[in-house]
């Protein structure tokens, strides 16, 4: 991953509203969701939500398709385990001792949250 889509990701992110929709998209992968029913838990103009979901997208994390007059999103699963990839090599200085028991930490939140 360059640099470039790498701070792409993070700014993309850094946005309470980009940050809800990745991760709406993240819980319902790999299904598909609608832009209308997206913006439907958000209190902003059409165009101000396609400008938030063209940020994710151009940052490699989510991907769109068009099906008739309906534009359907989803988390772009390589683009994410690319950016999830850099910010734990990258940053980590590719340290195992930094990330251990992260996986199996992380297992159990989630197993314990279902």
């Amino acid at each position: 991953m360059t640099d470039r889509l790498s701070i792409s990701g993070f700014s993309a992110l850094s946005h309470p509203v980009r940050l809800a929709l990745f991760r709406t998209l993240c819980q319902r992968a790999p299904d598909t969701v609608s832009a209308g029913e997206l913006a439907s838990g958000f209190d902003i103009p059409p165009s101000t939500m396609t400008g938030h979901l063209q940020a994710l997208e151009r940052a490699g994390l989510i991907r769109s398709q068009r099906r008739s007059r309906f534009m359907l999103y989803s988390l772009d699963h390589d683009g994410t385990r690319q950016f999830l990839t850099f910010l734990l090599k990258d940053c980590c200085g590719d340290q195992p001792d930094l990330l251990a028991g992260l996986v199996e930490n992380n297992a159990t939140v989630l197993q314990e949250a279902s």
